[in-house]
């Protein structure tokens, strides 16, 4: 899918020349350990080296440069996987192929060098006033949390399942480890972030390899690093009993959370016989609990089941009437049951596998697509390509899905409801 070329110990770069576009597209991703303390100070990074540099030192300025090279796309990002914090540099512009003029992306290269090497400082620190609007603005992210109970309900969930591990940090950090970041501080990250994280660049579109080898190779001089953390959690949770966990807020509908451990991990050879289970269980419209708790039985506002492989957990979310909650704990935990005992359509398992696959081959549709899939999946093969994982999907059997389901073991109960219920 992606042609590997290694420019220095740590720093790689992944090529994909394809027709399929009229444009080309860039991501430039530095990775590091998780932290809520340095995943806030990135966070803010990130939304500072987007905002100026040194060649536009107003926000203003870069966007009519963009506006000029016939509407070229830049923004800055940050997440998380695993154990890992990703802050990325994102890129898109019209490939000279298709323009009567050239030299366009030659010009997008370096305004993105321009973006990483020379950022807008001021007696060698971050503008404050820059610094502390970007600021502003990742707390008002972070908060925005409480305001959606939904996701309220699924970080109380997680910080009770996998309390200071990184299932329950957030990729934005916390309040207050923003509030305490610094234009002084701000320059440590940078440099910190330049000279020692994990660098993957990407490009994809109509592109002749080594011409843009040798550009990123002569525009991009990166030093090379050791990388010497795990990316992934891999220790096993030793489990408890079940826990219920009941809190209230002033809302209506209640926001319910069931949360079970799996041994059945990204880098576990079953994994995608997980991903076919949990499809089967609430993945889509057509899953159990969607038919049978929300359609049939009329239990649930919302539901679906999460598998979220890096951590070992899949969890359940359901929009209830508070009063219901004993019983919607029941019928879900019933319909987990019936796919342990094999009680499996082969219509289920088709249909999942057919929607499992359609969503992987709709990431095609877009370079963006092509590169967050592949960056996700290269950790398990430097080969990937759909087509492999398709194939693995429609081998999973019946007894493969019971063995999965046998593997879920219920960790947490959490409802989060109206005081008056």
């Amino acid at each position: 899918m992606f042609t590997k070329i290694e420019l220095k110990k740590g720093v790689n770069l992944y090529i994909r020349p394809t027709e399929q576009f009229k444009t080309i597209s860039m991501s430039f991703r530095w990775t590091a350990k998780l932290s809520a303390k340095q995943a806030a100070s990135r966070t803010v990074l990130s939304n500072v080296l987007q905002d100026s540099n040194e060649d536009y030192p107003k926000q203003s300025d870069l966007r009519k440069a963009l506006d000029e090279l016939y509407g070229s796309v830049f923004y800055m990002d940050s997440g998380k996987r695993g154990n890992s914090h990703i802050v990325s540099l994102n890129m898109e512009c019209v490939n000279d192929e298709y323009l009567q003029t050239s030299g366009v992306f030659d010009e997008v290269l370096n305004m993105v060098s321009t973006v990483i090497f020379r950022p807008n400082l001021k007696d060698g620190k971050f503008d404050e006033t820059i610094v502390n609007r970007e600021k502003r603005s990742v707390m008002e992210r972070i908060r925005s949390v409480y305001d959606d109970k939904g996701r309220y309900a699924q970080k109380r969930m997680l910080e009770l399942m996998r309390p200071d591990h990184p299932a329950s940090i957030s990729s934005n950090g916390t309040e207050e480890d923003v509030q305490n970041i610094t234009a002084d501080s701000l320059v440590e990250t940078y440099e910190k972030m330049l000279t020692e994280d994990a660098i993957d660049i990407y490009i994809v579109g109509d592109i002749k390899q080594d011409t843009i080898v040798e550009k990123i190779r002569t525009m991009f001089d990166f030093k090379e690093r050791e990388i010497s953390y795990e990316r992934y959690e891999n220790a096993p949770i030793e489990m408890k009993e079940t826990r219920q966990v009941f809190e209230k807020q002033d809302m209506k509908q209640g926001k319910l959370q069931v949360g079970y451990n799996t041994p059945i991990t990204f880098f576990h050879k079953d994994f995608p016989k997980m991903q076919v289970m949990n499809g089967i269980l609430g993945g889509f419209a057509h899953s159990k609990l969607f038919m049978n708790v929300r359609e049939k039985e009329s239990m649930a506002y919302t539901i679906n089941s999460v598998y979220s492989a890096n951590y070992g957990i899949l969890y359940v979310l359901a929009g209830i009437d508070a009063q219901l909650e004993e019983k919607a704990v029941t019928m879900i935990q019933e319909q987990l049951d019936a796919i342990k005992t094999g009680e499996v359509t082969d219509l289920e398992v088709d249909q999942t596998v057919a929607l499992l696959a359609n969503s992987i081959r709709s990431a095609f549709d877009s370079a963006r697509g092509q590169i967050e899939l592949f960056d996700q999946y290269k950790q398990l093969d430097e080969n990937f390509n759909a087509d492999k994982l398709i194939a693995e999907w429609h081998e999973v059997s019946l007894d493969d899905i019971k063995r999965m389901a046998s593997t879920i073991q219920m960790e947490l109960i959490y409802l989060l409801s109206g005081r008056e219920a």
